[in-house]
């Protein structure tokens, strides 16, 4: 059986930009990327907290450390620059994938420059802290 996991999320980014006029896709900063485990071309679910709005888009890289969030296409009448997102990498395990499966939680600044990366196991996701929305 396959598990489908959250595997790493860019918490409470701000959206730099949002174009229309684009093919689709949201932009990320590649340090952000690498930071999170997600791939160019991989599928990313954005989480609107103003608007409580979801989309399932794929990514691509920015540049390196630029702190962009750009959200291109359809869902740009969804997300307004200076929106909060939280932006979720999703993968399909195993349960023996699980056993040594790290969750990975990128925190930003306000500029969307990257602040830390913090690791769960399955084993220590009981100690994970909702409350003070981090």
């Amino acid at each position: 059986m396959l598990h489908m996991t959250c595997k790493g999320k860019i918490h409470r980014a701000r959206v730099t930009e949002a174009n229309l006029d684009y093919v689709g896709s949201i932009t990320i900063d590649e340090q952000l990327m690498e930071a999170a485990s997600i791939r160019p071309f991989e599928m990313v679910q954005i989480n609107g907290l103003r608007s409580a709005q979801t989309w399932q888009t794929y990514a691509i890289p920015a540049p390196f450390g630029s702190g962009e969030i750009c959200v291109n296409g359809p869902p740009a009448h969804l997300f307004r620059v200076g929106d909060l997102v939280i932006i979720l990498s999703i993968g399909f395990y195993t349960e023996s994938d699980l056993e040594r499966f790290q969750h990975l939680i990128v925190l930003v600044d306000e500029k969307n420059h990257l602040v830390d990366v913090k690791s769960y196991t399955q084993h220590s996701a009981h100690h994970i802290r909702g409350g003070d929305g981090k």
